[in-house]
């Protein structure tokens, strides 16, 4: 068996052939007209963000798209996928009891990657929502790529000898990631060389940077992942390939962009390493019985006050006006950081010779000829995450790892409590508010009337993140699912669904509050 195939045997067998590719291929230019909404991060034309209002008041519009409740359901179970960790002798030895996720596009084809897979020849378990722009390409080579990067940067230097030892004699090798995948994620076959190929290569550099009975710190595992695949990426794209497909794939990646959440969880420790807009949220579980939410990242973006600071610092100050501009980068890119986006960080002169030698499809896509308007000190964007540290507690009861398209349409305390309700079978009534509107007294009995019967009804979903997503989608002004409303927004045609919603990608773990509250000195709560 070749090495390559040996070290990537995890690998799920599922559509692998180069047409899975090519619907990536399809997505329009970044300087199209765009009139979607400011969940995208699609630079805007004429360097306008053209916010479209997120409240639904579609009823002319929308009044034929009608679905029913079977056909609602078949497009939110679609994607959905759960596992649940192995028991040992009737026991969950793990402080992770299972994770779901889902997907539901608002692109075509959805720009939205995610991945979870266990470590086999370290401990822990990865899960990682990859939110991509300018088409798929990125985030769809990070959903293969990112995790092995981390894995590798996790083994100890023995470990890593022995792996370099087995591909220089051409022994078997034992898989280092167990991968939990949906059917409908796959992976791009015709590029496993190429990737194995860069990955030997970091891993022969760390090698030669660590010393016998080193082992790593997670932090900065997940750190030096994070900058060499992004590192690669664009090497990748600046060398090229004979192969005309491989060639013109490594620069789809690099021109598109993507950003990255990932939890690592081990034991008690939990790990974020996030780059760019997507959230984690940890589900804490209160005396009452209530749930309140914990934000485990930051959104790199304007609405972070430090990241403008960040890159305003990293620029001189006559670019102060220019560097963000109606908060985005340069006008254009709403996620401060992201994979990829190579237009944001090379110089103009690399753009060009990389063009010039590029395949004639890559010039048929006039973003790729584009140059951001005041481009003078690049690189203006980085893949360097940001890290945080969590130790698990009894109390801490799930982890939500969503993409910017869950958060736009619910806070995270909502989806906090949601999710709460639906792992509990606990449904907390809170006081039915109305906001600012008049309701008659008549409605505000149908209002009681439709929360009674939704008590019911809330766990028909068999998967929490199927069950969130039906609450992002449908909600309405009360905050209650409006299957009327649900019905119509899954029900739009392609081109008018980006102007609503953006992609949705959900990653829901579960944790086993006995196993972690066995592992916590006495004392500690």
């Amino acid at each position: 068996m070749p090495v390559t195939s040996q070290l990537l045997r995890g690998l799920p067998r599922t559509k692998v052939l180069a047409s899975s590719l090519l619907p990536c291929q399809q997505h329009q230019s970044w300087l199209g007209p765009i009139t979607h909404g400011p969940a995208s991060k699609q630079p805007c034309h004429a360097w306008q963000s053209q916010h479209q209002s997120r409240s639904y008041q579609t009823a002319s519009v929308l009044r034929s798209y009608i679905l029913t409740p079977p056909q609602v359901n078949s497009i939110l179970k679609a994607n959905e996928y759960s596992f649940k960790v192995p028991e040992f002798d009737g026991k969950n030895v793990s402080s992770v009891m299972g994770f779901e996720s889902n997907q539901l596009p608002a692109n075509a084809p959805i720009e939205d990657r995610r991945s979870a897979a266990t470590c086999l020849q370290t401990r822990g378990m990865l899960l990682g929502v990859f939110d991509g722009h300018a088409g798929c390409a990125c985030a769809q080579a990070l959903s293969e790529r990112l995790f092995y990067y981390i894995a590798v940067s996790l083994l100890p230097h023995d470990t890593l000898c022995e792996l370099e030892a087995a591909v220089e004699a051409g022994r078997a090798l034992s898989p280092i990631l167990q991968w939990h995948k949906h059917p409908n994620d796959y992976f791009s076959r015709e590029a496993q060389t190429l990737y194995f190929n860069s990955l030997r290569t970091y891993w022969q550099e760390l090698i030669d940077l660590t010393s016998p009975g080193e082992v790593p710190d997670t932090h900065e595992a997940l750190l030096n992942a994070f900058k060499r695949l992004d590192s690669d990426i664009s090497l990748e794209a600046q060398v090229g390939d004979p192969n005309a497909f491989l060639h013109y794939w490594v620069l789809r990646v690099a021109f598109s962009g993507a950003t990255a959440c990932v939890a690592h969880i081990d034991g008690q420790d939990l790990y974020i390493a996030n780059a760019g807009d997507a959230r984690a949220v940890l589900g804490v579980q209160e005396e009452d019985g209530s749930f309140s939410a914990h934000t485990l990242s930051n959104d790199h973006s304007a609405q972070n006050d430090d990241e403008m600071a960040r890159i305003r610092g990293e620029h001189p100050p006559s670019e102060r006006k220019t560097v963000i501009r109606q908060d985005r980068l340069l006008g254009l890119l709403m996620p401060f950081r992201a994979f990829g986006d190579v237009k944001f960080k090379w110089s103009i002169e690399l753009q060009k010779r990389v063009l010039e030698s590029g395949p004639d499809q890559l010039h048929e896509n006039e973003h790729t000829k584009f140059i951001p308007p005041n481009y003078h000190t690049p690189p203006y964007l980085t893949a360097e995450p940001e890290i945080t540290y969590h130790k698990l507690r009894p109390q801490d009861r799930f982890l939500v790892i969503g993409s910017d398209g869950l958060w736009e349409t619910l806070h995270r305390q909502e989806v906090v409590r949601i999710v709460g309700e639906y792992l509990t079978g606990v449904h907390q009534r809170q006081p039915l508010k109305v906001g600012g509107y008049r309701v008659t007294l008549g409605q505000m009995q149908g209002l009681l009337e439709e929360r009674k019967a939704r008590v019911s009804s809330a766990f028909e979903d068999q998967n929490s993140a199927t069950h969130l997503m039906r609450h992002a989608v449908g909600n309405n002004e009360f905050g209650t699912v409006d299957h009327e409303r649900l019905s119509k927004m899954l029900s739009l045609p392609e081109e008018l669904a980006r102007m609503y919603r953006d992609d949705i990608t959900i990653i829901i773990s579960q944790f086993n509050p006995h196993v972690i509250g066995a592992q916590r000195p006495e004392g500690q709560s």
